[in-house]
């Protein structure tokens, strides 16, 4: 539902309901595209929404009566439970913004806002690996892919090839050029990740080559197969993005999870880890190497490398593939 006419009904416009107010005043924000970033603004406006509802808390179902404090409250809130190990740092972060975004998109102004959510909490996110990625494994990898064909998921087992074998987003693997890449890995023996992209880096000014293997000619020429007729990426010409994501990825996962496989990003770690001791000649921090320890030049080089590999612009980013300098 579009707003129509001034911003002076429940919910700025939205209707009754602020769970349903925030997600369409986002759609409206968005013009309907950006689906992914969308869906996790929702989400965490959600969150949000379920703590104003809540019986200790304000009661509150429109975002007219939302102020500066009752954002402060919800970041005191957060920090507590935070601090209880129930939620982790990035992920409070990371609803203290969706609810700016979306107060902005209802609003139409940046008014009521939290400046900054990390000093609201007064916590600063490590960004740093705890844990071992998953899909290090490339047996586990191929019962994957295994599991998905039988399934027939053919798209959904060529993005997890692909992310397994250069790293690549779960976007990054949808709207890949196939032909583009294989002609690449065929004439220069290495590929420029150019589609789909974050943050605006793509193009010649953001190159971002990969040299190329034997996996990573292998997830592209599945990938080739598994693609649609008519389509130079994994999209048929009939269907959409987001079409896509509903009708063939979001199914996929549960059988990803059923092998043990939280998403599609521990297979980018999983590259990370696996470049790293490419580089270095030495496991990857989170896999108990001590290069860090032995050669810092060596480490930081090795990081910087799979920084440009990923599509990152900051070295510090990598400590979330591959663990921190310890």
């Amino acid at each position: 539902m579009a707003l129509v006419g001034r911003r002076d009904g429940r919910n700025f416009g939205y209707g009754r309901q602020l769970s349903y107010a925030g997600p369409q005043a986002l759609k409206d924000m968005f013009a309907g595209g950006h689906y992914g970033t969308v869906k996790a603004h929702c989400d965490r406006w959600q969150a949000f929404v379920k703590w104003c509802r809540s019986e200790q808390e304000p009661g509150i179902n429109d975002a007219r009566q939302i102020d500066r404090k009752v954002l402060a409250d919800y970041a005191a809130y957060l920090r507590d439970v935070v601090r209880r190990g129930n939620l982790a740092i990035s992920t409070a972060q990371n609803r203290l913004s969706s609810v700016n975004r979306t107060m902005a998109a209802l609003r139409g102004d940046q008014y009521v806002k939290l400046p900054s959510p990390s000093k609201a909490l007064g916590m600063q996110r490590t960004g740093v690996r705890h844990s071992v990625p998953q899909g290090q494994d490339r047996e586990q990898v191929k019962q994957i892919v295994n599991a998905l064909c039988s399934q027939h998921q053919l798209r959904a087992a060529a993005i997890v090839l692909l992310a397994r074998a250069t790293g690549m987003r779960l976007r990054e693997a949808i709207l890949a050029d196939l032909p583009r890449l294989c002609r690449e890995a065929n004439d220069l023996d290495r590929i420029n990740i150019q589609d789909g992209t974050k943050g605006g880096r793509a193009g010649a000014s953001a190159p971002r080559w990969i040299e190329v293997d034997d996996h990573i000619r292998g997830a592209l020429g599945f990938a080739w197969q598994a693609s649609p007729a008519g389509s130079r990426n994994l999209i048929a010409p009939h269907e959409s993005y987001l079409n896509l994501l509903q009708e063939s990825i979001r199914p996929a996962r549960d059988i990803l999870h059923a092998h043990n496989l939280k998403g599609l990003h521990e297979l980018r770690a999983a590259y990370a880890c696996e470049r790293y001791e490419q580089i270095t000649q030495h496991r990857a921090p989170i896999n108990g190497g001590l290069c860090c320890q032995v050669d810092r030049n060596l480490d930081r080089e090795a990081r910087r490398q799979i920084s440009y590999e990923l599509g990152h612009g900051r070295i510090d980013v990598v400590a979330a593939y591959i663990g921190g300098r310890a």
